[in-house]
């Protein structure tokens, strides 16, 4: 009977500090877009973005231990009104996975979209890379009105649904999981 007590507390107790809100725990990780900014070169509005990836200790053992790390990146572009819900022109998104290879000792990035690869052999180097985005076609110049005032975003989103089935519900309650930004908007210039 006593022991029964005891495992209904503990339960209770663990159901409890799921409730808690994953920002009443302290945490310095995650993913934040620090500058973004749109140009235009040629007939094509392209942007130049600067994130800030900060991995858990948890997310880099579980690299360093074969499991691979999937981040969305996603865009878009939108015409602002003052009085109306703004009109999106543009959404779109790619995927990038980050593994390691334990026998090359490697860290490998893909570009899910295009198949794009490219290999580092520090993990720093190949946070470096997903770091800084250059020249990515976001807009068609003729799509833009010069009558009109647009905002552009963007936001990155870890895959928690791409980790393994037994590390998915830890990822779920464990704030060192949430690696995803908020969105970032800025005036597209023309």
């Amino acid at each position: 009977m006593r022991d029964s007590l005891k495992n209904k507390t503990a339960l209770l107790l663990y159901l409890l500090l799921l409730l808690i809100p994953a920002s009443a725990y302290p945490n310095d990780t995650g993913v934040k877009v620090t500058s973004a900014e749109t140009a235009l070169l040629g007939n094509d509005y392209v942007l130049t973005a600067d994130i800030d990836y900060q991995l858990s200790e948890k997310a880099i053992e579980a690299l360093n231990n074969g499991v691979s790390l999937f981040w969305t990146y996603e865009f878009k572009v939108q015409e602002h009104h003052d009085y109306l819900w703004d009109n999106t022109l543009v959404e779109k998104s790619f995927r990038y996975r980050i593994q390691y290879h334990a026998l090359l000792k490697m860290y490998r990035i893909t570009n899910e979209s295009n198949g794009a690869v490219d290999n580092f052999s520090t993990l720093q180097s190949a946070m470096d890379s997903l770091s800084t985005l250059r020249d990515y076609r976001l807009v068609e110049k003729a799509k833009i009105s010069d009558q009109e005032s647009y905002i552009a975003g963007m936001k990155i989103t870890f895959e928690r649904d791409a980790l393994p089935l037994p590390l998915r519900p830890i990822a779920y309650t464990n704030p060192q999981w949430y690696l995803s930004s908020d969105w970032y908007l800025w005036p597209l210039k023309k």
